[in-house]
């Protein structure tokens, strides 16, 4: 399906610099059905031209996607947050679709359409996801038509049909070039771009621009939340320390403070990051091993190995600070074009792949310890939604839409980025200039398990004298969430948090949506995590026991449905044998061995589609697609807790699962996308 022709609503050149150019467009109503009706939306591009990024090479156009959406209430006066999936090369519609967006995709009798997400991050403030780096999700350098091959991945000149096998195993549509060497390779550069299409989406949007005041000319501080995800835990101390050297290059006369504008971080948000591996790695086999689901994934003899091979001379650890120490020496600025440091750091991904790989028990998942490969949760069904010529052209979007671009991983890859960085230091700046950092770890993923996220805020707080000995002192406190649950529990002092989410996997918000959306706008309003009182930071402490100790119960898996986009990640080996033999059929993007298995989705269910609004909101559904009650779950609001709960109402509320559910391994070799 080639997306339809594109007729955007406005195509500008930004105010601040006439070599950005902004086009996008309000998209159908019901394309993504918010709680209200008078919540604005935006989607399209920023373009940057080739060299825009200099000094770093870059010599191809960059054209990023966005989609932006207004508060459910006062977006004029609302916070603005950013939010970045990782992989790399992972898109963040996935946060908006499969997490913590606006709207959810749900099924009807004649193919998908989008319910509200009644815990939706725009409850307490203007969102705006950006599919990034370049040639990720909607994001493209250059257009190219081409037939991809849904099992393999490769692509060749676009036919009729399939070569062999049948026909819905390949899908005819248009992409980035797939060119590695057109995109951001490091997260240094990758924050360059971003920086760039800040200053061209607030220069056009300057009403959703916190540092804007109504009747007043000039524009301060943005004050943005940004949160990322999973390899956002490299993204975001590397972009905010890149937006923060801009700032301070404005005031020393380095850059124009008259073309460009100030990205003034309020808070940083890194859920389930990996953030430092020389930290994580050895956390990978422990909680593998010894975890409070009391599943043991591997043997204690696995588990020793794993963590003296990490320590041995030439070993992970080792290879890591030998990383870092060359690209000091040799490439400070996080070019990515010194060979010495890529070998270096490839090396010591190479190295610390082994850890990871002895801590993965065969069949389980990765992302969710309770649960065995593969691991549908939650929906697929947004990749057949999005792909749809409707949605595409409702959007403006030139390329069809890849949750996951290999060519930016391999990218990435080959400089070893995950390893290069100093995000600890990163971090600390923040928080010494008075930036909240708040880490949010489910506890139920292995591959960026909360044991290593723990580990990251102590070390991070022993790094600056007013935490060192503060926040290891605050102890765990319950996050109460409404009046009869208890989510997970936090340390908390000053503007440093460390939270675990209780019965979440390695996407927060699809696991626990009420928790997540509650522990985001204690956060970005600067409030106490676990209760939501109004607080002052500067003296606050969370007071309860030094550990966190609750043990999880583990549930049923349910079973999940095969996507045919998602085939090695969502089907059993044997479904994807009959899938290549061009046995069986496909429903609703869904393969079935026989036509009987195919349940169709329930008549009543009241859904938007692009273009189409129902006459009655659209129902309110959980991650799954099972209706929930408006009159239980209100559109707006945080809760304030009085009290804590009983000790019976903590943990193991986990939203109800159906066919329709989400995350599975993705695997290229032992390597692994930190989606």
């Amino acid at each position: 399906m080639f997306p339809p022709p594109v007729a955007y609503d406005t195509v500008i050149k930004s105010p601040i610099n006439e070599n950005i150019t902004i086009s996008y467009k309000e998209p159908d109503p019901g394309t993504c059905a918010t709680a209200f009706s008078t919540q604005k939306q935006y989607s399209g591009y920023v373009n940057l031209p080739p060299f825009t990024l200099e000094p770093f090479q870059q010599n191809y156009s960059i054209n990023t996607f966005f989609w932006f959406f207004e508060a459910r209430t006062s977006p004029e006066t609302s916070p603005l947050t950013i939010w970045l999936n990782g992989g790399p090369g992972s898109s963040s519609m996935i946060g908006l679709f499969r997490e913590m967006g606006p709207c959810m995709v749900v099924p009807s009798t004649d193919g998908y359409g989008t319910t509200t997400n009644p815990w939706g991050w725009d409850r307490s403030s203007n969102m705006l996801f950006i599919d990034q780096p370049t040639q990720v999700g909607f994001s493209y350098d250059d257009a190219v038509n081409a037939t991809v091959d849904l099992y393999t991945g490769e692509r060749r000149e676009p036919g009729p049909s399939a070569e062999s096998g049948p026909d819905w195993l390949t899908l005819n549509g248009t992409f980035s070039s797939g060119h590695e060497a057109n995109t951001q390779n490091t997260s240094i550069i990758a924050a360059s771009a971003s920086w760039h299409f800040l200053q061209g989406f607030l220069s056009a949007f300057p009403q959703y621009n916190p540092g804007s005041t109504p009747n007043v000319t000039t524009v301060g501080p943005t004050g943005i939340n940004l949160f990322a995800e999973s390899f956002g835990g490299q993204y975001a101390p590397a972009f905010a320390h890149f937006f923060e050297d801009q700032n301070a290059r404005r005031i020393t006369g380095d850059i124009s403070s008259n073309s460009t504008l100030e990205i003034k971080l309020t808070s940083v948000g890194i859920i389930n990051g990996l953030i430092d591996q020389l930290i994580q790695a050895p956390y990978w086999p422990r909680f593998a091993y010894n975890n409070t689901y009391g599943i043991e994934a591997i043997d204690q003899t696995t588990q020793l190995n794993a963590i003296s091979d990490f320590q041995a001379p030439g070993g992970c650890r080792d290879l890591i600070t030998q990383c870092r120490a060359d690209m000091k020496t040799n490439d400070p600025k996080g070019d990515g074009d010194d060979q010495t440091t890529n070998t270096a750091c490839q090396n010591a991904k190479s190295a610390c792949d082994l850890i990871l790989a002895a801590s993965i028990s065969p069949g389980r998942s990765v992302y969710d310890i309770r649960v065995q490969n593969p691991n549908a949760f939650p929906s697929y069904a947004y990749l057949e939604y999005l792909n749809s010529a409707e949605v595409l052209g409702s959007i403006g979007a030139k390329v069809n839409f890849t949750e996951t671009s290999l060519d930016v991983f391999k990218a990435f890859i080959a400089t070893g980025d995950e390893n290069r960085g100093t995000p600890l230091t990163s971090l600390a700046s923040l928080l010494t200039l008075g930036v909240r950092v708040a880490l949010v770890y489910g506890d139920a993923d292995l591959i960026c398990n909360w044991y290593g996220g723990e580990a990251v805020s102590l070390e991070l707080a022993r790094n600056l004298p007013t935490y060192s000995t503060n926040f290891p002192a605050a102890g765990y406190a319950d996050i109460v969430v409404n009046s009869s649950y208890v989510a997970g529990q936090v340390r908390q002092y000053g503007n440093l948090s460390f939270s675990r989410i209780y019965d979440a996997g390695h996407t927060v918000p699809s696991y626990q949506g009420e928790a997540a959306f509650t522990v985001f706008t204690r956060i970005i309003e600067g409030d106490d995590i676990g209760m939501g009182r109004d607080v002052d930071l500067s003296s606050f402490s969370t007071e309860g026991p030094a550990n966190s100790d609750f043990k999880n119960k583990v549930k049923e898996q349910p079973e999940y449905p095969c996507w045919i986009r998602a085939m090695n990640d969502t089907c059993t080996s044997d479904a994807i044998k009959n899938i290549n033999q061009g046995s069986g059929v496909v429903k609703n993007g869904m393969w079935f061995a026989e036509d009987k298995q195919y349940s169709s989705p329930q008549s009543s269910i009241v859904i938007a589609t692009p273009g189409s609004l129902p006459s009655s909101d659209p129902t309110p559904r959980s991650q799954d697609g099972t209706p929930t009650s408006t009159s239980i779950i209100p559109l707006t609001g945080v809760y304030t807790a009085s009290g804590t709960p009983s000790p019976t109402s903590r943990g193991s509320q986990l939203e109800p699962c159906s066919p329709f559910g989400y995350i599975a391994l993705i695997s290229v070799g032992l390597q692994l996308f930190w989606q």
